[in-house]
């Protein structure tokens, strides 16, 4: 008889949500242990993704050992009244055995409605058979709602289609993404109360920064004055560890000042929030693909990182803020993008382009977002079971 325990198989499925990946589950189809939040839960979804990994590949896990793909959600009925289900989202680390509950992935929220309706979590009155399905989702990490709007035909999702989303090899079926007050009416959507801050890091001077809460807590800076152009590539930054270091210091002390962690040594176990990210003018410049992105069709670039490295695309939750800044005259983004009133932007990433729309407004001296909105596109890339080694 063997010493070791056999492996458990757990039913899975294996998504792709705008220019993210990940692995869902049903909630009530994990082990009785991983129903509830805690260490159990985060070592069962660690070895399903391969994590930690010293080799930084993911072999032996369903991970793609980057931070779009390293990614695990929690599906379950909703028991939010007005709600269809509820969307938690886990974050994890590479290398380290983490998981980044903080924050929302809003690429994979667009896979979110499909699933949902494909596992009986949306009742099926709400189902049509052809047309386009409604689905209200309760986002757990971040206590938001979110409507899916998911297409239909012959009475099941429709995947496919001629919808383009740069960051994504191919065509599929439109995916309309809307994120409803995606700031908090109770906090300060800018917590310093200011549109436009100074943030000192030492060693590596005093910058210009715009901190928002929309989407995602994220920190944006001027390209410039990080020594950018706003048009680099991932290898640009990513292979040099010296800006990343710079940047994860710099994201250190904007997270200090956000009010998110009380000393700097506490990012190290907050990589997922806040975001970093650098704005630029429109220019011209020629994506990762090839393709090229002529500066009049843009309004401004944008690049981001993600849990320590410049993301392929751009994170949804980091469009949000995107969205919801350049809504706001007086921001960095907003004047990236030329200034003044803008409802919706045009917005270059290291993969293309992307269009977002905003509804801000001030009240009683303070801004708040209504809504934010973009289009993305999911597919079931597998289902079936996923193994991982008996607890």
């Amino acid at each position: 008889m063997s010493q070791f325990k056999p492996q458990i198989k757990i039913p899975a499925t294996y998504m792709r949500g705008g220019t993210s990946k990940g692995v869902f589950f049903n909630l009530t189809d994990l082990p009785e242990y991983a129903q509830q939040p805690g260490e159990a839960r985060d070592n069962l979804l660690l070895r399903v993704i391969g994590s930690p990994d010293p080799y930084g590949k993911h072999t032996d896990g369903m991970g793609g050992a980057t931070s779009s793909t390293s990614k695990t959600v929690i599906l379950s009925k909703s028991d939010k009244a007005d709600h269809d289900v509820n969307y938690l989202f886990g974050q994890v680390a590479i290398d380290k055995p983490f998981i980044d509950w903080s924050g929302n992935c809003g690429n994979l929220t667009a896979a979110v409605g499909a699933f949902a309706i494909s596992n009986g979590l949306v009742d099926a009155n709400k189902v049509p058979e052809n047309g386009v399905a409604v689905v209200k989702i309760w986002q757990a990490n971040i206590r938001k709602t979110i409507v899916a709007h998911v297409p239909i035909s012959n009475g099941e999702v429709q995947e496919t289609g001629d919808f383009e989303l740069d960051g994504v090899t191919f065509p599929a079926a439109e995916v309309v993404v809307e994120f409803m007050d995606p700031s908090d009416p109770d906090v300060d959507m800018f917590p310093s109360g200011n549109l436009v801050d100074t943030l000192t890091v030492p060693d590596e001077g005093t910058f210009e920064v715009t901190m928002i809460s929309a989407g995602i807590p994220t920190l944006f800076f001027r390209a410039s004055d990080l020594g950018y152009e706003g048009t680099e590539l991932q290898e640009a930054i990513n292979g040099d560890s010296a800006a990343l270091e710079r940047f994860e210091k710099i994201r250190a002390y904007g997270a200090v000042k956000m009010g998110l962690i009380g000393h700097i040594d506490e990012a190290k176990v907050r990589q997922h929030t806040p975001k970093i990210a650098f704005v630029a003018p429109a220019k011209s410049y020629a994506a990762s693909s090839g393709k090229a992105v002529e500066a009049n069709t843009i309004d401004l670039n944008v690049r981001a990182l993600s849990m320590g490295k410049l993301h392929h695309a751009m994170m949804g939750t980091a469009a949000v803020a995107i969205a919801t800044a350049a809504a706001i005259p007086g921001t960095l983004v907003n004047e990236a993008a030329g200034g003044g009133d803008l409802n919706s932007v045009t917005f270059g990433h290291p993969s293309g382009t992307l269009k977002v729309g905003a509804e801000a407004l001030q009240e009683s001296g303070r801004w708040q977002a209504k809504k934010a909105v973009m289009s993305r596109s999911a597919r079931v890339l597998m289902e079936g079971r996923v193994r991982v080694p008996e607890a």
